[in-house]
């Protein structure tokens, strides 16, 4: 292990006690461990994912199941890396990554991530803001300033640790579970045609529209602030860094944990691209945006029998919850970044409004430009998801030759395999990337 200039996210960095490795008690030791999985797995339900998981289900039912699933298992091999560089280096990827390269290359990467960053705390806010609208009849003005409280939350949480934001997140993944459970339970949907969407299938090969769907739930889901959040959160835990038997032990539990919350991610918006799939297949024109969707949830001519405001009401409830909750982790993934790149040392409240500031006050400027319109925010989503994938290659790449710098990594540097399974991957996805950027223009 290398020395550190300071500690990744200090505040809460070895503030989780956990049991010794020589103690027996499996669940006990799940439970000490379990949490960092619940703030990353976040990321992977926020209103960018809401958007391709409902558009692929109105479009093509269930058949684009089988991306999703893709979509989920390379998330948790990327997401491994990154406890693995946490615990194992004791550095987060921003403090990895600057570590290895000269001053203006680490401030050009500062930026490129902080764009980054914007964009995946711009998905949150505006998420939120419409949910806002849609429950309280909130302008979007007012909606995208209250999330400055946001901010304020975590503050407030992490004052008592961050096993209270951590419990505040699952909470919360279990409401939405709950709430897209009951909207396709009274769906009644049929099971059998859904599993058959798990089946691999041709048609993104045929369709040129399933192809650019498939790769917006590829770039909705792997995204760069999950892997400098869960290389500094897997480092929240309390043990003998020096024993290598607990070493071994802590990957092993955070794997548990990474997986197991990835899992939860998954059936959520699979439960939201199964929800399109009932109830606007064949009415994509519902799928326009939040807003119809909302509408299309009450109206009778869509949906039928099962049109209700409460339908519509817990569609709402959701999002509000999910675009919260990711803007608290985004803003904590863009500490990291700032702090790694630039070793930034400012009081915790400053940061804090700091790395908000850095999305809110583009948010606002765009929004006077367009008038806070419900349509053009929604687009901003989009293009923010083509802001991450110009960045994901300059944060996949490092992170798989850091795991494999045996100097950094010791006896845990990544097998032959490994690294070429993950340089395999970060190249395809790469170039998908690239190909949803050139369809979308």
């Amino acid at each position: 292990m290398q020395p550190r200039s300071h500690q990744s996210l200090e505040e809460i960095n070895q503030s989780v006690a956990v049991p010794d490795v020589h103690q027996t008690a499996f669940w006990r030791k799940f439970l000490a461990y379990s949490g960092p999985g619940a703030l990353v797995a976040v990321g992977y339900m926020d209103p960018g994912n809401w958007l391709t998981s409902l558009a692929g289900g109105g479009q093509f039912q269930y058949r684009l199941l089988t991306v999703l699933a893709l979509a989920i298992i390379v998330a948790m091999f990327m997401q491994a890396l990154a406890i693995k560089l946490g615990v194992v280096a004791r550095q987060d990827l921003a403090q990895a990554i600057a570590a290895k390269l000269p001053r203006p290359i680490r401030y050009a990467l500062w930026i490129l991530n902080e764009v980054a960053m914007m964009a995946t705390d711009m998905t949150g806010v505006i998420g939120t803001a419409i949910a806002l609208k849609l429950l309280f009849g909130l302008p979007l003005l007012a909606g995208i300033l209250l999330t400055i409280a946001d901010v304020l939350v975590v503050l407030l949480f992490l004052r008592f640790g961050i096993r209270r934001v951590e419990f505040l997140v699952l909470a919360a993944i279990i409401s939405v579970g709950i709430i897209f459970g009951l909207e396709v339970g009274r769906a009644h949907v049929q099971v059998g045609q859904v599993m058959l969407g798990l089946v691999p299938n041709s048609l993104i090969i045929k369709n040129h529209t399933a192809l650019v769907l498939s790769l917006g739930i590829l770039g909705a889901t792997i995204m760069p602030h999950n892997l400098y959040l869960h290389s500094s959160l897997a480092q929240s835990r309390r043990y003998d860094y020096h024993d290598p038997l607990q070493v071994n032990e802590a990957l092993r539990f955070a794997n548990w944990d990474s997986t197991v919350h990835l899992i939860a991610a998954f059936l959520i918006n699979a439960l939201l691209l199964v929800l399109g799939g009932t109830l606007f297949f064949g009415h994509t024109t519902a799928l326009a945006s939040l807003q119809a969707v909302f509408n299309g949830l009450k109206n009778p001519a869509i949906v039928g029998a099962l049109a209700s405001p409460f339908m519509s009401w817990l569609f709402a409830l959701a999002l509000l919850i999910t675009g919260l909750i990711s803007s608290i982790t985004s803003t904590l993934a863009g500490q990291i970044v700032m702090e790694g790149y630039l070793h930034i040392r400012l009081p915790l409240w400053q940061r804090r409004l700091l790395t908000r500031a850095v999305t809110l006050i583009p948010i606002l400027i765009i929004g006077f430009m367009v008038g806070f319109s419900d349509a053009a925010f929604e687009n901003l989503i989009i293009y923010a998801q083509v802001a991450l994938s110009v960045a994901l290659p300059f944060t996949l790449l490092p992170l798989v030759a850091l795991t494999n710098n045996r100097q950094l990594m010791g006896s845990h540097v990544n097998r032959p395999a490994v690294t070429w399974l993950g340089y395999g991957l970060a190249g395809i996805i790469t170039i998908l990337n690239v190909y949803l950027v050139y369809s979308l223009f």
